[in-house]
């Protein structure tokens, strides 16, 4: 049987800011909040968690991995209006003038991409 992917671990300076981020951003909620980090997941407990995990330094560099996003029930560009108006900021990480993502950082400056097709695109 093959691995299962149980828990993504972004360091964060400040943990519950980036978890709140995060839970709004997919509508998850917190599971968990110790001195040790926070850990967020769906409502009906399905997996991954996620795990915002401290450290005293603040990014500097492009993330080595990143999160890719789809609308899902609306389209692409309302999704990417509410994501900014949830703080998340366009970053130039250079990809070409013609990509078909946004890339976007978290309050923290961490990489994500929203894709320009959304879910109901790939069912059609």
């Amino acid at each position: 049987m093959p691995s299962r992917l149980s828990n993504i671990a972004i360091d964060s300076f400040v943990p519950k800011v980036v978890a709140d981020f995060w839970c709004a951003v997919l509508g998850w909620q917190i599971v968990e909040q110790t001195d040790d980090g926070v850990s967020i997941a769906a409502a009906d407990g399905t997996w991954p968690v996620i795990d915002f995990l401290p450290v005293p330094e603040t990014k500097t560099v492009k993330n080595r991995v990143h999160l890719d996003l789809r609308a899902d029930g609306v389209s692409t560009l309302d999704e990417l209006q509410r994501l900014q108006e949830l703080g998340a900021l366009p970053v130039d990480v250079g990809q070409s003038a013609d990509a078909r993502w946004v890339v976007l950082a978290d309050p923290e400056g961490n990489e994500f991409c929203l894709l320009a097709q959304s879910v109901q695109d790939l069912a059609v």
